[in-house]
């Protein structure tokens, strides 16, 4: 899913880009690296920035983490399922 700017920080890109720095250009959890194939997928690395505690507001530089999307997505995993459910809740 595309971000969607409006719900961080102005300075959003700046602070996600001085994250994946930090970390090197890798992700955080399995290593893979920012633009090259992923170790296990084959697919092209995308570097995600994830807040740890779940608020885009919270930009504290430790709770921020750069992930891969394979990482990232499996790290927010049971959000994502829970907001299925409830989107799926409110159609019926």
């Amino acid at each position: 899913m595309p971000i969607n700017y409006k719900d961080y920080s102005n300075n959003w890109k700046w602070l996600s880009k001085q994250i994946r720095q930090r970390e090197g250009n890798k992700c955080y959890f399995c290593g893979a690296e920012n633009g090259k194939p992923h170790w296990k997928t084959g697919s092209k690395v995308v570097l995600t920035v994830h807040h740890i505690d779940g608020d885009k507001t919270n930009n504290n530089l430790l709770n921020l983490l750069a992930l891969c999307q394979r990482c990232h997505l499996r790290l927010d995993l049971l959000k994502h399922i829970t907001n299925r459910k409830t989107r799926q809740e409110r159609k019926k």
